[in-house]
């Protein structure tokens, strides 16, 4: 070994590697990694940031540490709440059991539970899909008993459909308007659970991660299972950052309590390319943006959007595109998918202040020309 290999080699030795990178298509690794700078520390929450081209991953960096106990770097296998990115997964569950034969887009509410109100007969499973369902958001009926969930005892999916259950109207008469309803997806998941026989967690599991070898991801349930190499969420107060994980809304699952890692993502990117779970004909109504009356689709930015079945569809500067943001307690996470340009940027941080969206674009400007 010469001299210049045996260097190389040692500096590979002692430099812990937190992720790789390499230019493409005319954009230098340092151009993304300059997109994340501020995002560099030893001692605070960050980041975890994954760029695929063509199929591959071209850039994939940690940034900031997992917790502020234990200070382990953020890497491509660490576990982050997805929140409202969990809702593919969802979507998907549901169009695997229309897939079997089970479940029909058009069934509704009360034929999966008999027990639901009068209402429930107005609201189908399309409906829950794409966020035209009217149903009053659970959150908001939570307020009106104040003492009863917390961190400790935190509100579960069957709770949510009790909630639901003890309602006698919708917001809006179902399929009239679209507003983004976190109930709706609650009740999804509950729906896969009655339907397959199984919970929501074992269906995702055996039909999606297991089969696409997404092995650390889960639905976490406190108490029943554990997730690996795991991110705590956390919120800036003044100067200092403190970990702020859990909320009494953090156990519910259709909605957002799904954990997974970049590498596990980049799996769920290629099962969507491939069309591994589902054909291109299967899943085109997840890729229909719903229509409604009033044309009242408002994304986040309350700006004119395009919603199918867990994903946001307004094109991008002429682009089209899939995408999706989280957002819980400490955790802000983004998927921006150009199918046609062969292109994903998945952001996972588990820290309050910042706008991983807003940083995606910035990347896949980068490319888009």
């Amino acid at each position: 070994m010469n001299t210049r290999s045996f260097i190389a080699f040692i500096l590979m030795a002692v430099t812990p590697m937190i992720g790789s990178a390499r230019a493409t298509g005319g954009v230098t690794a340092e151009q993304i990694d300059a997109i994340f700078a501020d995002l560099k520390s030893d001692a605070s929450p960050g980041a975890a940031v994954l760029v695929l081209k063509d199929g591959e991953a071209i850039f994939e960096r940690g940034y900031g540490i997992t917790d502020l106990k234990t200070r382990q770097r953020i890497d491509g296998h660490t576990n982050f709440r997805l929140a409202s990115l969990s809702k593919q997964f969802t979507a998907m569950s549901i169009m695997l059991l229309v897939h079997d034969g089970k479940l029909h887009y058009e069934d509704h509410l009360s034929d999966i539970f008999p027990e639901f109100p009068a209402y429930g007969k107005a609201i189908t499973i399309r409906q829950l899909l794409n966020h035209t369902s009217g149903l009053l958001d659970y959150e908001d009926l939570m307020e009106a008993q104040p003492n009863r969930w917390s961190e400790a005892a935190q509100i579960q999916d069957s709770e949510v459909l009790a909630l639901l259950e003890q309602q006698s109207k919708t917001k809006f008469a179902p399929g009239t308007h679209w507003e983004y309803s976190n109930s709706g997806y609650v009740v999804l998941g509950m729906v896969v659970a009655k339907v397959s026989g199984s919970t929501f967690s074992r269906f995702l599991h055996d039909r999606i991660f297991a089969p696409l070898k997404m092995d650390q991801s889960l639905a976490f349930e406190k108490g029943k299972n554990e997730v690996s190499n795991r991110a705590y969420g956390h919120t800036k107060a003044g100067k200092t950052w403190q970990q702020t994980d859990q909320s009494p809304t953090s156990a519910t699952l259709g909605d957002g309590g799904i954990y997974t890692s970049l590498e596990d993502m980049a799996k769920w990117d290629a099962a969507l390319r491939e069309h591994t779970l589902l054909s291109a004909a299967e899943m085109q109504p997840a890729l229909s943006p719903v229509q409604v009356p009033d044309h009242s689709v408002r994304g986040p930015d309350n700006e004119a959007e395009a919603y199918g079945f867990g994903w946001y569809l307004k094109p991008y500067k002429g682009h089209a595109r899939m995408w999706h943001y989280g957002e819980t307690m400490g955790f802000r996470t983004n998927i921006q998918r150009f199918a046609k340009d062969q292109l994903t940027v998945i952001i996972l941080a588990n820290r309050a202040q910042v706008n991983p969206g807003e940083r995606a674009l910035k990347v896949a400007d980068l490319y888009l020309k």
